[in-house]
């Protein structure tokens, strides 16, 4: 769990510095529109970046808390932003003050601002490559861990094989002898089985790892597409409201075309709002609940669907009442598009979903099973992949949020599951009391 919080916590750190630079070229763009077009809107991006650049500062600054270095490089970048926008700031007065005309001495100032971006962008990546680095490092020990455990198996069984032969060999001799070997040999049978265990928990960690590193690399790639895709979008809704208003009302087929053109335009944009919402880390409101009543107004919520089915729920709580740091709201959409998924993989009124909460450790674990169609390999691979889905009318964003809501509280989600044998989601979350 150590290597996943340092996969998310970098994560994170890599999310905070695209939005900052990202942030710092939505002022430029919105500042080179507004010249050119002395349309009020395109001042909006340049605006609203100052907020989001100072969030970022802000968050970037705690995750660098115990980091002199890093915090250094922040400082340096801050100081750059500044001046950045203090060049932004100066083109915006002087074009103001010359009657919103673009002339030699507003392009200079423009230039002289240039450097600025390319350090500002120079910076950024340096963070980023070290942020990243750091967690090929991590997976490389994940493996060599992986492995060695692997070899030591192989020479415990072989050890074990050894001392059952010589156990064999000398039982007719003496029987006290034979019995110490006997003893060795079942010693190692228990060192084995640990091992074995280790390395299960290894490659469960592993697993984990690499879904995690998937879901960052996917929440990356969303967030470039968006950036892409939303600044030509809105150049093309702000050009079509300004060619709507300059054709005449009565040319029908025109505003036909024109509606068209609005609709698939927020449709893209909704399109990319959902895609961002599933794959970001967001902010959450954390405060204590009980995991028990987390489950069963999430149940409450699926009521319909589970009275539709005619599928039976069973609870098998603790009697240990188990208090998590949660986003109530979130955690309960979490909660409910895993038994949405349980009650709907499952047969109209032969269905059992099971739902049991216990303590692991220092964690509480949540089961939630059913006996339903279950998954293959192939499947079970992409089950947290955005817009993948075995449903006629799903989305494919419903898992993919879910995991990103249980990776924000620092929980875990593991999915076993085979061809007609069900499914089973297991969630693991550290516990307050």
């Amino acid at each position: 769990m150590k290597q996943t919080t340092n996969i998310t916590r970098a994560d994170g750190i890599v999310i905070h510095l695209e939005d900052l630079i990202s942030g710092i070229k939505d002022a430029e763009a919105g500042l080179r529109n507004y010249f050119i077009t002395k349309d009020d809107r395109f001042l909006a991006p340049y605006h609203g970046s100052l907020q989001q650049v100072e969030n970022s500062f802000l968050l970037l600054k705690a995750s660098f808390s115990n980091l002199p270095g890093k915090q250094q490089k922040l400082l340096q970048l801050k100081s750059l932003s500044d001046r950045k926008y203090q060049y932004l700031s100066n083109e915006l007065q002087y074009f103001l003050k010359h009657d919103s005309f673009i002339n030699d001495s507003l392009i200079a100032i423009g230039y002289e601002g240039k450097p600025l971006m390319d350090s500002i962008s120079q910076i950024v990546r340096s963070m980023e490559a070290d942020e990243k680095n750091q967690l090929v490092e991590k997976a490389a020990n994940i493996d060599n861990r992986y492995h060695t455990l692997n070899v030591f198996i192989v020479i415990s069984a072989i050890l074990a094989l050894l001392f059952a032969l010589l156990g064999l060999l000398t039982y007719t001799r003496e029987k006290k002898a034979r019995q110490a070997s006997d003893q060795q040999v079942i010693e190692f049978q228990k060192q084995l089985e640990l091992k074995i265990n280790d390395l299960a928990n290894a490659n469960k960690e592993l697993i984990q790892m690499r879904r995690i590193e998937k879901f960052a690399a996917t929440g990356r790639i969303a967030r470039n597409i968006a950036h892409e895709v939303r600044n030509p979008l809105t150049n093309i809704n702000l050009a079509i409201a300004q060619l709507k208003s300059e054709l005449p009302d009565t040319d029908e087929n025109a505003a036909l075309l024109f509606d068209m053109v609005n609709r698939n335009s927020q449709r893209i944009n909704q399109l990319i709002t959902e895609l961002l919402n599933a794959t970001r880390f967001a902010e959450l409101n954390y405060q204590p609940v009980l995991m028990s009543v987390l489950l069963d107004e999430a149940l409450e919520l699926a009521k319909d669907r589970i009275v539709l089915k005619q599928v039976k729920i069973e609870k098998y709580y603790s009697t240990n009442q188990f208090t998590i740091s949660a986003d109530k709201e979130k955690m309960k959409i979490a909660l409910l598009n895993i038994i949405v998924n349980a009650v709907e993989a499952t047969e109209a009124k032969t269905g059992i979903v099971k739902i049991s909460t216990k303590r692991e450790d220092d964690k509480c674990l949540i089961e939630i099973a059913d006996n339903g169609i279950g998954m293959d390999a192939l499947a079970l691979s992409k089950l947290f992949e955005p817009y993948f889905t075995t449903k006629q009318k799903g989305n494919g964003l419903g898992l993919t949020n879910t995991q990103n809501i249980i990776l924000n509280h620092k929980g875990s989600i593991q999915v076993d599951s085979a061809p007609g044998n069900g499914t089973l989601f297991s969630l693991r979350f550290e516990i307050l009391n």
